[in-house]
């Protein structure tokens, strides 16, 4: 996958970075937190509450979207832990871009239902309104139609999508990268989207970002072994239902 990515690098601004105060007291920000981004699509792993969403939403508020989620110019909540970070964030660009979406799966349906309400033909969405399509066939409206030149925050976008429309997924994040109209930093656990080509991945897992194989996070190993052995998993899990039962 060809292509250098729009938003090139993200460091703490010195001077608004206070290690007493929230977020900046998740281990994954500390005083020399740098994000540096050389691909256009960079995956963020890691365990529930290591910190995900907040820096994804500190980085979409930093780069000009709401933190709740949508277009830059669709700000249809207020309020969000990204805020006291994103004000903290400088953003390093190769070139700046006006296009793009953050998207957060929990507020999906509040932006679904801001378009309803400011009277939206939908034409950007296969011309049918969200909430008249399944969740799934929503993200992927969303993802084929309205996707093309920008950046991209999205938080678990695998979250409404079987595994085919997974799929069908990497085929849009492939196209726009390797025609170098599209940039994507996106937090998943999906082990499916984290083998896309070219791309990277960062674990936020124990500490600061780490770069990691994705053959190596816990997500891939956990789902191949499982998937290879689930009597294996059942033997244990049925043996400790027992023991607790005793």
């Amino acid at each position: 996958m060809p292509g250098s990515p729009f938003l090139t690098c993200v460091q703490l601004k010195e001077e608004k970075y206070r290690a007493d105060v929230y977020p900046f007291t998740l281990p994954i920000v500390p005083a020399d937190f740098q994000l540096t981004l050389s691909t256009p699509v960079t995956f963020l792993v890691g365990e529930n509450g290591a910190g995900k969403s907040t820096l994804l939403e500190a980085l979409a508020w930093a780069c000009g979207f709401s933190a709740r989620g949508g277009h830059r110019d669709q700000s249809f909540s207020e309020g969000a832990d990204g805020h006291t970070l994103g004000r903290a964030l400088r953003m390093r660009w190769r070139q700046r871009v006006t296009g793009g979406f953050f998207l957060r799966a929990e507020t999906f349906f509040n932006f679904a239902t801001y378009l309803e309400e400011a009277g939206s033909t939908f034409d950007a969405y296969g011309g049918k309104s969200l909430h008249a399509q399944s969740h799934g066939e929503a993200f992927l409206s969303l993802f084929s139609h309205n996707f093309e030149d920008g950046l991209f925050i999205l938080d678990e976008p695998e979250a409404a999508l079987s595994p085919q429309r997974q799929i069908a997924f990497l085929r849009i994040l492939h196209d726009l990268g390797s025609r170098k109209v599209g940039q994507f930093i996106i937090a998943t656990h999906s082990p499916i989207l984290l083998t896309l080509p070219g791309s990277r991945v960062l674990s936020l897992d124990g500490g600061p970002l780490r770069e990691i194989d994705y053959r190596d996070t816990e997500h891939f190993r956990l789902t191949r072994d499982f998937l290879n052995a689930p009597d294996r998993f059942y033997r244990h899990l049925l043996q400790d239902e027992e023991d607790v039962g005793q």
